[in-house]
């Protein structure tokens, strides 16, 4: 059975930093890219960054850049982000994906008219940035 289990989320005040996690099972996550997600209160869910199957390639949408990092350790089965310089905006449940499919070779793309072709969804990890 396919699962992905996100964890690491919180209270932080801004500036401050997190590092989610996500635990995949049921699967070989390293044939696979991996995407993280949020959606705030009141929002569409937006993509944030992703990540190639073998960890060289990432991307990041533009808000994130500079700030958040998206690694994984495929031995390990996990995919993480670190989250610094954290801003109110931030705020919202984080999630990990699937993409689809599996061997692709870049880091997965996040638009949303990619949304359905991310096959696994975990079941988000708040964070919440407060000052």
């Amino acid at each position: 059975q396919v699962q992905l289990v996100e964890s690491g989320g919180g209270l932080v005040q801004p500036g401050g930093s997190l590092r989610l996690s996500c635990a995949a099972s049921g699967f070989t996550m390293g044939v696979y890219a991996i995407g993280w997600f949020r959606q705030a209160p009141g929002k569409e869910r937006e993509g944030v960054a992703s990540i190639s199957k073998s960890g060289l390639g990432t991307y990041y949408i533009d808000a994130v850049k500079g700030r958040f990092t998206i690694s994984r350790d495929n031995a390990k089965n996990e995919v993480y982000l670190q989250m610094n310089s954290l801003k109110p905006e931030d705020t919202a449940v984080y999630y990990c994906a699937r993409w689809a499919e599996a061997g692709a070779l870049g880091p997965s793309p996040v638009l949303k008219k990619y949304r359905a072709q991310y096959d696994y969804w975990g079941q988000g990890t708040q964070v919440t940035v407060f000052s």
